[in-house]
């Protein structure tokens, strides 16, 4: 990917439900660091990286529309950053539109709706290009919720874990993004793989931090995973390729196993939050190693 921004919002059927592909913005981070073990000479064929060895990355969330709510699956960075680092991220998510503090709410109103309609919001995990879009500071300067009207769901042990400030953890965990919400009383802890609603379900994959969770969306026969950060972009789809972020790596690889043999078997559309290119596909059951088939295969 060399740059330029894409559509603000990728829309399709599940089923009978119209899910909604949003564009948060893009960060640029190591790609070794994304890529961890896997040699740069196998990794850059993929996304290549810059002069500063970063690849660029999408920041995407998902708005579902379903007959009992309005749900957002994570919110990118937020507004709240400074310049140093925005500039360290290589952050690009504030809106061509000047009425919008970000291009989530751009996203957003493009898809039909404002961020006072949105009743539900799952955070798959609190890392601050997930969650920092929680929270916004508003034309005044004041911390505000970004959803009044929502409650918003995490698991429990994520929350806890995002407060335990270990030195390897901290950086990515900004308590402004998810305090207010739990202070607010709008924060609902989860324990393990429950239904949020009708038809969405959040199930732990754990690996990139211990409580990680995984969004399913079932409506009719069809079935998509909102797959978060245990497969970031379609390149991380091969088992070994697992992140250098990832607190427990070999946790991960347990997860992403499952998960895919699920996803091959029972055919689900995979939603991928980090890939600059691909929102979204399906494996390729001929294939003898985890890859996306072909569109309208």
């Amino acid at each position: 990917m060399t740059g330029g921004r894409g559509p603000l919002v990728e829309t399709r059927m599940l089923g009978d439900l119209r899910i909604h592909a949003l564009d948060a913005g893009t960060q640029k981070l190591d790609g070794g660091a994304m890529f961890g073990v896997v040699p740069k000479p196998l990794w850059e064929k993929r996304i290549p990286a810059d002069a500063l060895n970063r690849i660029p990355l999408a920041m995407r969330c998902l708005l579902i529309e379903t007959a009992d709510a309005l749900v957002l699956i994570d919110n990118g960075a937020g507004n709240k950053e400074n310049e140093k680092f925005v500039g360290i991220y290589a952050l690009d998510n504030r809106a061509d539109d000047a009425r919008h503090a970000t291009r989530l709410e751009s996203a957003i109103e493009a898809a039909g709706y404002a961020p006072e309609d949105i009743d539900v919001v799952i955070d798959t995990h609190l890392h601050f290009d997930h969650a920092g879009g929680n929270t916004k500071f508003d034309e005044g300067g004041e911390l505000r919720l970004s959803f009044p009207n929502a409650r918003y769901v995490v698991q429990r042990g994520e929350f806890e874990w995002a407060h335990s400030r270990n030195e390897r953890i901290r950086a990515s965990y900004m308590l402004r993004n998810f305090d207010p919400v739990m202070d607010a009383g709008r924060l609902e802890l989860l324990d393990g793989d429950v239904d949020v609603l009708p038809g969405i379900s959040v199930m732990v994959t754990p690996g990139h931090t211990p409580h990680h969770q995984s969004v399913l969306i079932r409506s009719g026969s069809e079935t998509a995973c909102f797959l978060g950060d245990v497969i970031p972009t379609s390149a991380h789809l091969p088992l070994a390729w697992i992140m250098g972020y990832d607190v427990e790596p070999l946790v991960t690889l347990e997860s992403k196993r499952g998960l895919l043999k699920r996803a091959l078997e029972e055919d689900w559309l995979l939603i991928f939050e980090h890939d600059p290119l691909v929102a979204w596909g399906r494996l390729d059951r001929d294939a003898d190693k985890p890859r996306l088939r072909s569109e309208g295969g």
